[in-house]
């Protein structure tokens, strides 16, 4: 979920900070009627909205990016790549036409010109149409799977095809591919080759009901994206979806999901919400198909629109949905996994506590670990005046107490997959923590430079404490990570940060066009930039752990520095500061401890081999077309699953499950290896800092 916080700057313009959720993603709007492709046209008042958007970016935008011909060879390249990312319909020749545009759309957007995008749309519906016709005849040939071949998947490795002949050959290849893909999963070969030909007649019934308006949002995305990755346009309809995000009330299953080559890819969780809390559903995973009930027939999705997919998992709580799933983690294997809708309260993402106790007789250590999932205000009751409105910061703080009165001997914070939530929870909370100094620096397009502390500090904790933060943990979580580092307030573990460290606002655009009555939609406007007290920015590299854990996902694949058009890392001058040197001299002996445990620790080695199985699924971009060679890799993959899986739950004490139990039986917990090593290094911390310095005490 994404909370937000007040903020100065940008006057006139500004509706409130938006912080976190890095994966949110505009949906274009359902069509209200089948249009066809050869007569979309930009809608009455899309021309004045072009210009509008336009200039808000060229004067507004943090990075003072000039709206000239190099951004609009950038425009140019983002659209292409939304509408024909897997270069599988434009040619080569196409392309070679609409190279004309690369210089000009930038005079084209200040002047209201939008005949470049639709002109470009439709020649991208009219390939879809050729190709759904050409496919369907490709599928009724007869197709060998015994000769020796292999298909590409990485597009970024592929050029556009020169002509339909060698189109012909991709496409030949790439159904070739997913028949087999279907084959293994249990089809027939005519049944296989059925949903193919219902997947793509879909897919292209489905676009051919787009209309002007679902033009404008791709294109004025394209243009919002090329400026940086967290600025876009929201439809009427995508800014109804924003605020659903933004809800805590929000009745379903908690996913962020996004369109990512024709499918639907699971971006991230929402903290507390049924899929979360399942265990079952995990970033990158496909949704490839969906059914409503105990037994509802389960619908193929792939090459829907993303918003229809959402309409078909959206639902009153306490209905059940069941999700059919091509699972990032197990191989590309496919499982149906059975969800509960709910109300996400905001309860089920708050924090949380337990206390972990190491060692034995009179070396026993209590440690703490405190979860926080979000950095959560509920600002409405707050301004209502509510005493008991709930935050992350008061609820720590009343965790903290407890533990407190407990008699911990050192805390873990636990900021995994936490997105962030509010800047001002997350420099309230780092004043628990750190007494009376300055939590962050705030940049914005003018230049002018803010300094973020809490002027009402509230020391709760000085003891030994460590950090736990992943890929995934961004923004406001990178803010609190990155003060305890540089106070040397503990130690950072985990892995590099998302690197999210610019600041949005929405604009109403209707405030713009006050003469029109139906809604415009929001553009989303990346307008300032976070520092470090130590001066150098969390932007693109992210926070950088003191021990590093191993991790499944590739950060050449995901966080800020794999976003196209990502806002560079920079720096500015550091605070005048106290830290503490305690941390960095203990690190070399914390490390050595660490090292020499895991590789002793069964947990951690089952996850190394986890980590080791995902990565080499990853590296292999290129596959074998031939039925003998899939059906075996197919068979090692699943044996290789099971057993792994079968030693998680040997470690539980759990039976061996058999391959058929494989997709079908869930865990309902797993041992947490990266969190219990890091309970152990905190005790480490604890007893080095009593043999050699004492205890650990904040200096300002």
């Amino acid at each position: 979920m994404i909370t937000c916080s007040r903020f100065s700057g940008l006057v006139g313009l500004m509706l409130f900070i938006l912080l976190g959720c890095q994966g949110v993603v505009a949906t274009p709007i359902s069509a209200t009627a089948s249009t066809s492709a050869s007569t979309l046209q930009p809608g009455v008042q899309h021309a004045q909205l072009d210009k509008i958007i336009a200039n808000l970016l060229a004067t507004h935008h943090y990075g003072q990016i000039r709206l000239d011909a190099a951004q609009s060879s950038a425009i140019l390249d983002a659209y292409l790549d939304a509408l024909d990312y897997n270069r599988s319909y434009f040619l080569a020749s196409d392309i070679e036409h609409f190279e004309r545009y690369r210089y000009e759309l930038h005079n084209h957007l200040r002047d209201g010109i939008l005949e470049p995008a639709y002109s470009i749309f439709n020649t991208y519906l009219q390939r879809m149409a050729e190709r759904t016709a050409r496919l369907k005849v490709q599928l009724q040939r007869d197709i060998r799977f015994d000769v020796e071949e292999s298909f590409e998947l990485d597009p970024k490795h592929r050029e556009w095809a020169k002509n339909r002949t060698e189109l012909d050959e991709f496409w030949r290849k790439r159904l070739k591919h997913e028949l087999l893909q279907l084959k293994l999963a249990g089809q027939d070969l005519d049944e296989a080759k059925q949903t193919l030909i219902r997947r793509y007649e879909g897919r292209l019934r489905r676009t051919n009901q787009q209309h002007s308006e679902d033009v404008f949002q791709i294109y004025m995305n394209a243009v919002a994206g090329s400026f940086d990755p967290h600025s876009a346009y929201f439809s009427p309809r995508a800014s109804e979806n924003f605020n659903i995000q933004m809800s805590l009330s929000l009745e379903g299953i908690g996913t962020v999901l996004r369109m990512e080559e024709e499918q639907i890819k699971v971006v991230e969780l929402v903290p507390g919400g049924p899929a979360a809390l399942s265990g079952k559903l995990h970033p990158d995973d496909i949704i490839i198909g969906v059914g409503q009930g105990e037994d509802g027939k389960i619908v193929d999705v792939i090459g829907w629109r993303l918003d229809d997919v959402v309409d078909l998992i959206r639902g009153r709580r306490g209905t059940t949905v069941r999700l059919k799933l091509m699972s990032h983690n197990a191989g590309g294997s496919i499982e149906v996994i059975r969800l509960v809708r709910d109300q996400i309260r905001l309860e089920k993402q708050a924090a949380s506590s337990e206390v972990r106790t190491i060692g034995q007789d009179n070396d026993r250590q209590k440690i703490g670990v405190i979860t926080i999932p979000t950095f959560y205000s509920d600002f409405a009751a707050a301004q209502r005046g509510d005493r008991n409105y709930r935050s992350t910061t008061r609820d720590v703080r009343r965790l903290l107490a407890e533990l407190n009165e407990e008699a911990i001997d050192g805390l873990v914070i636990d900021l995994r997959q936490n997105g962030g939530g509010s800047l001002q929870e997350a420099i309230e909370l780092t004043s628990l923590f750190i007494a009376n100094g300055p939590v962050v620096q705030v940049r914005n397009a003018r230049g002018h430079i803010s300094v973020e502390k809490d002027e009402s500090a509230d020391l709760m904790y000085d003891g030994p404490l460590a950090v736990m933060v992943d890929r995934f943990s961004a923004s406001a979580s990178e803010i609190f990570a990155g003060a305890i580092q540089d106070y040397g307030r503990g130690v950072i573990l985990g892995n590099p940060t998302f690197g999210k460290g610019t600041v949005q606002t929405l604009v109403d655009l209707n405030r713009f066009m006050p003469n029109t009555s139906s809604p415009l939609g929001q553009l989303k406007l990346t307008i300032a930039k976070f520092y470090r007290i130590s001066g150098g920015s969390t932007q693109h590299r992210g926070i950088i752990p003191d021990i590093e854990f191993p991790s499944a996902v590739n950060s050449q694949e995901v966080g800020e520095s794999a976003q196209p058009f990502a806002l560079s890392w920079d720096e500015i001058r550091s605070l005048n500061y106290r830290s503490s040197s305690v941390i960095d001299s203990l690190l070399p002996l914390l490390y050595q401890n660490h090292t020499r445990r895991i590789a002793q620790d069964q947990a951690f080695q089952v996850l190394l081999a986890d980590v080791d199985a995902a990565r080499q699924s990853r590296q292999q971009t290129e596959v074998s077309l031939l039925q003998s060679v899939r059906e075996l890799q197919h068979q090692q993959t699943q044996q290789e699953r099971l057993e792994r899986r079968n030693r998680w739950r040997a470690l539980q004490g759990l039976p061996k499950l058999t391959e058929s139990e494989l997709g079908v039986t869930q865990d309902t917990e797993r041992p947490d290896p990266l969190l219990d090593e890091s309970v152990r290094i905190v005790a480490d911390l604890v007893t080095l800092l009593d043999d050699q310095h004492g205890p650990l005490m904040t200096r300002h």
